[in-house]
């Protein structure tokens, strides 16, 4: 079934694809179509951050900006669920066209600018939502907020998100927000993670609740920059990594339809970038806090690169959209 909705839906323009299925998902995920794309969840467990997984494959950032299809996407079989990116206030995102599919290598190139409608909006998404599994809530900062407050932004969400969420993600890796890459480096990184984890510490005395706190990496890091990012992360004791967001590299398809468009490039010409990073990073850790590995994975030899690379945890996002909902019973009851 899903190869014939994606031989309809590749037809049209990739964003209006995505609205629409999105949109499909959200009205039907509370009714008895929901079986057409329902999945047992499979008992594969696993225990990272202090959280019980029902199985390791979970659904990465992006797709669900805003929270609309949780129940949809928890019917599929993912093992935990990852909403966002959202900002505190809404925002339309970067001047459309935006969005473009690399067919022939599996990728897709998008520089969508976190297009949200805010975080109090995603909040009641969840409060509305039934699904009681593992949520990760992914925040970030609004274009318009200059970089040497982005912390703020960051902790407006964290608060506003701290109640609803399972683990949240700060993702300062996108490559589609001016500057906000520069948030991954020295005495910036080291800034926003002491404040965070200042916050962390608060809403957990406050709330009798800990939750954990990921952050979200570029694949475009030299050996050097990982290993820098490694030793903040271990020093602020950050709960978790998630590696990685898209890359700028084109160099594997330089000569194919769309190469020359701005913005982040996923799928399968990220894979092995993705997993050098992480191979990197989990030598640099040496196992004193997990990754969740994303990036390229499209089959469940690619996902077992992932965990041998040393993730515990993997994501999928383009992946799913070219193989769809079969592709996540394979890898959560196998790897």
């Amino acid at each position: 079934m899903y190869s014939l909705a994606k031989a309809v839906l590749f037809q049209c323009d990739p964003e209006k694809s995505h609205e629409l299925t999105l949109s499909l998902l959200a009205k039907t995920q509370h009714t008895p179509l929901a079986a057409l794309y329902r999945r047992p969840i499979a008992n594969n467990p696993v225990s990272v951050m202090g959280l019980n997984f029902a199985n390791p494959v979970g659904l990465a950032a992006g797709l669900d900006k805003d929270g609309e299809c949780i129940d949809a996407f928890a019917a599929m079989g993912f093992g935990f669920i990852e909403i966002g990116t959202v900002t505190p206030r809404p925002q339309v995102g970067n001047d459309k066209p935006r969005l473009f599919r690399i067919k022939p290598a599996e990728g897709i190139i998008n520089r969508m600018g976190f297009n949200n409608k805010g975080i109090d909006n995603l909040i009641e998404n969840v409060k509305q939502s039934r699904y009681k599994g593992i949520l990760g809530i992914n925040i970030g900062k609004n274009k318009d907020t200059p970089i040497e407050h982005g912390k703020d932004d960051y902790l407006i969400c964290m608060e506003k998100a701290y109640a609803h969420a399972s683990y949240i993600t700060v993702n300062i890796s996108s490559p589609n927000t001016p500057d906000l890459r520069s948030l991954q480096y020295g005495e910036a990184l080291d800034d926003l993670l002491s404040a965070l984890k200042e916050k962390q510490a608060t809403l957990a005395a406050a709330q009798h609740k800990y939750v954990p706190l990921v952050v979200k990496i570029a694949p475009d890091l030299s050996s050097a920059e990982t290993e820098q990012i490694a030793d903040s992360l271990l020093r602020f004791h950050i709960d978790g990594v998630i590696a990685t967001n898209t890359t700028l590299d084109r160099s594997l398809i330089f000569d194919l339809p769309h190469a020359h468009e701005a913005g982040g490039l996923s799928g399968r010409p990220v894979q092995n970038k993705s997993t050098q990073v992480i191979r990197e990073l989990a030598g640099y850790l040496d196992g004193k806090l997990p990754i969740i590995g994303v990036g390229g994975i499209d089959s469940l030899t690619a996902a077992k690169e992932k965990v041998a690379a040393g993730a515990s945890l993997v994501q999928l996002y383009t992946g799913f959209i070219y193989h769809g909902p079969g592709l996540v019973h394979t890898l959560a009851r196998h790897l």
